[in-house]
Parts: structure tokens; C-alpha cells; sequence
């Protein structure tokens, strides 16, 4: 192939090949496959396409060049502990059909103090385990990271306080936070280490279809370090896989309501991931033993907190 010049002098193709002949050689040595297509593409082209192609020189431009740039920065994180002292909260937004569930949501609520002090384009929230709508976060907290998405502000120490004083002191007290510190990705390697074996503590208002007498209060508590199975839940069949899980309970001490012979207050400690709801009443026997089948007779759970997660971070 050859192509001519405008002005007729030369081949251009053939002087452009003879110069360069050697280096493409070379090149070809070493990137084979990507040089061969180009020169096999250039060969196989005609001479009055490449010049519609590659205009020499190039057509006058008419308007300024503009180059724009995009800055974004990676994600910071926030790290800490939140409270949750409402049973019409949840952890995250909750919408149902359009409807939303509960009166807030703790990513909301501090989400909503967070984002524009970082002036941020977005967030997301990640929490060590999660709560169900009706239980309360009480005693160290949970332990949560904020994900604060193209941040134009990394807070100092001064703008921490701030966010810790404005959620903690809204008027409509449903959210409280603690510990709260600017770390790295590293903080989620805290959050991952302590996961999987983090234990936590529980109140359970409990109530049984018999009076409660003293031997049962030293029966339950008698269990240490106790291995229970537990089926996925009925109530969670619908979003979770049908598995079956052995989890332990590592104590339980039992705690008279006065004046109520059939109501107590159950503390337990146990292992992350158990479903305490089930193991208070069964759950139609998918999780074996539970606290109705020790004491032999039927148990409801009426309410439940939190009292503590035990993992080392953001303490």
C-alpha cells in the first residue's frame, strides 16, 4: 500500500514503514499480539480513507478547548457506638409497600447529623449485628461504622463533639451515640475480627402458663456454656435460608418480678447469631431446648433488650 502526500513528495506509508521498520520489529518482540493487529490494520487500509481519517493538518477548530475535572475523594469512615432507647425504631430505613415502619431509624438519625457537617454526597451505615424493631440498644452499645461517600470536610476533634452533641441532645430521645472517632478502612477489620466471636447480653421479660417456683430459677441457672440447635425462624422463613444452626448459651440467671408469680426477668449471655425470641418459646420446637421445654410448660418472651455486645472496638 502506499500513501501519497498532498503535495505529491514520497511515499508516505513506505518512509513512515523504513523508519520505523526496525523499532516495530522490536515492538513486535515484545508485544506481539497488540502490535500485529495495528500494523495489520494500517497495512490493510486504503490511501484516500486514511487521509479522510487524518487530516494533515487538522481542520481549523471553530471553539475553545474545555477540559473539566472530576474530583472525588475516597470514602471516610466514622466509627462508635450507638443506644437505642425506642421500640419503634429500627437500625435502617424500612420501607414496606410504599409505608414506612417504625417512627425513624437509627442510620437515619445519625446519618441526618453526620452527612452535612462531612458535606458528603451520601452515606451508608454498617453495624456490628442488628436488633429487631421492638428491642431496645441499652448499656455499651452497639458497635457501628458511617460510610460518609465523597466527604469535602474530614471532622476533627471539634466536629466529632459536634456530632455527638447534636444526636444526643435532640429532644425526641430515641437515638444516643458514643465513642465516636474518624478511623480508617482499618476500622472495619475491628469490626470483622471480634464479629464472629463477640458475645452478648440480654433482659427478657418472660412470661410461663404456670406459677414460677425457686427450683426453676435454679434449674435455668444451673446451665453453663450450653449448646442449643436452632432452625431458621418461622417469622424470618421468608428472607433467610432454611438452615440449622448450634449456637450457646454461656449463662442465664433468673430474676423474680414482684407480685407477678408468673412473670420473670431472664438475663442470659450467649453467642452471637441466637435467636433469643426462639429460644424463650420454641418456636413450634425448631429451636430445642428452649426455656419452655426446660421448665416443661409454656413460655412467651414480652419484651427484650440488649444489655451488651462484647467486642473490643470503639470502647
Amino acid at each position: 500500500m502506499t500513501l501519497q502526500s498532498e503535495t505529491g513528495n514520497g511515499d508516505i506509508f513506505d518512509a513512515v514503514n523504513g523508519s520505523k521498520s526496525q523499532s516495530m520489529k522490536n515492538s513486535e518482540q515484545y508485544n506481539g499480539e497488540v502490535d500485529a493487529v495495528v500494523y495489520k490494520s494500517l497495512h490493510d487500509l486504503e490511501d484516500r480513507a486514511f487521509c479522510d481519517r487524518f487530516k494533515s493538518p487538522p481542520e481549523k477548530v471553530n471553539q475553545p478547548c474545555c477540559l473539566v475535572f472530576h474530583c472525588q475523594r475516597t470514602p471516610i469512615y466514622i466509627g462508635g457506638r450507638y443506644l437505642k432507647y425506642s421500640r419503634n425504631v429500627s437500625q435502617s430505613r424500612w420501607i414496606i409497600d410504599d409505608e414506612r415502619m417504625g417512627e425513624a431509624s437509627v442510620e437515619e438519625i445519625i446519618g441526618s447529623i453526620v452527612l452535612p457537617i462531612c458535606r458528603g454526597d451520601n452515606y451508608k451505615f454498617h453495624a456490628a449485628g442488628r436488633e429487631d424493631i421492638d428491642v431496645r440498644m441499652l448499656g455499651s452499645g452497639r458497635p457501628f461504622l458511617m460510610e460518609v461517600q465523597n466527604s469535602r470536610h474530614v471532622p476533627t476533634e471539634v466536629s466529632i463533639e459536634e456530632i455527638e452533641e447534636k444526636i444526643n441532645s435532640s429532644e425526641v430521645k430515641l437515638v444516643r451515640v458514643r465513642n465516636l472517632k474518624v478511623v480508617g478502612i482499618q476500622g472495619w477489620a475491628l469490626m470483622r475480627e471480634g464479629e464472629a466471636e463477640k458475645q452478648k447480653q440480654y433482659a427478657a421479660l418472660v412470661w410461663i402458663s404456670r406459677p414460677l417456683e425457686d427450683d426453676d430459677g435454679k434449674c435455668i441457672s444451673s446451665f453453663t456454656d450450653m449448646h442449643i440447635m436452632q432452625r431458621t425462624p418461622v417469622r424470618v422463613l421468608h428472607r433467610r435460608s432454611p438452615l440449622e444452626r448450634e449456637k450457646i448459651i454461656h449463662w442465664m440467671k433468673v430474676e423474680r418480678v414482684v407480685g407477678r408469680s408468673q412473670y420473670f426477668m431472664l438475663h442470659l449471655c450467649t453467642q452471637a447469631g441466637t435467636y433469643i425470641k426462639e429460644f424463650v418459646h420454641g418456636d413450634l420446637g425448631r429451636t430445642k431446648p428452649s426455656i419452655g421445654s426446660i421448665l416443661g410448660c409454656r413460655a412467651e418472651i414480652l419484651q427484650l433488650d440488649v444489655t451488651d455486645v462484647k467486642m473490643d472496638c470503639f470502647n
